[in-house]
């Protein structure tokens, strides 16, 4: 058969945002692959240098769509060290409720997605009906349902509103209850486990060779590494969690491990609704916020996303707007450099579970 060429999203259930693959492909085998990331959201750092810095946090979000918070959360971490600022003991507490909740939609999305791929729709929809009483609970607390911008240089906006804790409890609670359903939607499925065990294998030598963190990390090196635990920030060290982990890189174990880190998020954010004390929560840097001014100095700020490492390297010239803004993007290895070498070989059908089990962003790569 004549090789030919197919294109995989952006309107393809399998696809997550604007993204597209490019496959050469001979009958069903993928022979040579690379990645589109789209022209939807891109041109960040070039944007952010442009930008006074209370500005950027109502463009930062747009760099991860399914788990904006992560960006606002990272770039304000980063111009808080270069002011020397340390925020109030609540709003810390408060931005771990936001981080965790952000970091559960996004698993939800992504799980949800298998159900694209593999047909089965029953898993979609519920997926996504959770993820939108999380979109609620986000516009209850931030007026907004995908960008909140609400974690601020200094703080939080503004504070939790009266009575949020107890829909927030009762969201985990239902959610909790119903995660062994979710497995035998899923991953349990003997349908769907035809489709993702041992496929779309992840090597230990391709994790490094790649620089992959995350899901994809802990699923192949059998590590804990993540950066919540090796380097705590917000109060992470104060709660107790544990680090899924894996000794067997398929889809199907990156898959279980979202899972399994679903519950994680939910025993966290429920001892910070437990241990979040009153008080302030922002501190407003000297002189008037429009026109801060940073002093100079560069700095890395990194946090844990749903995909693996994310950071903001900043860098300041002592004036109103940042100098300097690179992101690592989380996705990037496996979305950008992975696809381009390691999907050759497989099939067709196996390229949209690539995407959704390595968790791939599109605008985090075509920053």
């Amino acid at each position: 058969m004549k090789e030919m060429k197919l294109f995989l999203g952006p309107q393809h259930p399998g696809m997550h945002g604007n993204a597209s693959v490019h496959m050469f492909v001979d009958g069903d085998i993928i022979k040579k692959s690379y990645l589109l990331p789209g022209m939807l959201h891109r041109g960040f750092e070039k944007a952010m240098e442009r930008k006074l810095w209370v500005q950027n946090i109502s463009l930062i979000p747009r760099v991860c769509v399914p788990e904006p918070d992560i960006n606002e959360m990272a770039f304000a971490q980063g111009a808080e060290k270069l002011l020397g600022i340390e925020v109030p003991e609540r709003a810390h507490w408060i931005r771990m409720i936001i981080l965790e909740f952000a970091r559960i939609s996004a698993h939800l999305m992504a799980y949800g997605g298998l159900g694209g791929p593999t047909g089965n729709y029953t898993l979609m929809y519920h997926a996504h009906a959770d993820r939108n009483l999380i979109l609620d609970i986000f516009e209850q607390i931030t007026g907004a349902r995908v960008y909140h911008q609400y974690i601020v240089i200094g703080g939080v906006r503004q504070d939790l509103p009266k009575g949020i804790e107890k829909d927030m409890h009762k969201f985990l609670d239902s959610l909790e209850s119903r995660l062994n359903e979710y497995r035998d939607l899923g991953i349990d499925n003997p349908s769907i486990i035809k489709r993702i065990k041992d496929t779309i294998m992840l090597p230990e030598e391709v994790v490094w060779e790649l620089g992959v963190t995350g899901i994809g990390m802990r699923s192949a090196v059998n590590r804990e590494n993540d950066v919540r635990k090796v380097t705590p920030y917000a109060r992470y060290d104060q709660v107790e969690f544990e680090i899924p982990i894996s000794e067997y890189s398929d889809a199907r174990s990156r898959l279980d491990i979202k899972i399994k880190e679903v519950q994680q998020s939910i025993n966290i954010i429920k001892q910070c609704l437990t241990k979040m004390p009153e008080g302030p929560v922002r501190i407003k840097p000297q002189g008037q916020s429009m026109r801060w001014i940073v002093p100079k100095g560069h700095v890395y700020s990194m946090i844990e996303s749903s995909r693996g490492e994310f950071g903001y390297f900043m860098v300041s010239n002592g004036g109103i707007k940042p100098y300097r803004v690179g992101v690592r993007g989380a996705s990037y290895p496996q979305g950008l450099l992975g696809i381009e070498k390691y999907l050759p070989g497989t099939r067709i059908d196996d390229a949209a579970l690539w995407v959704d089990t390595m968790g791939i962003c599109s605008p985090e790569i075509d920053r």
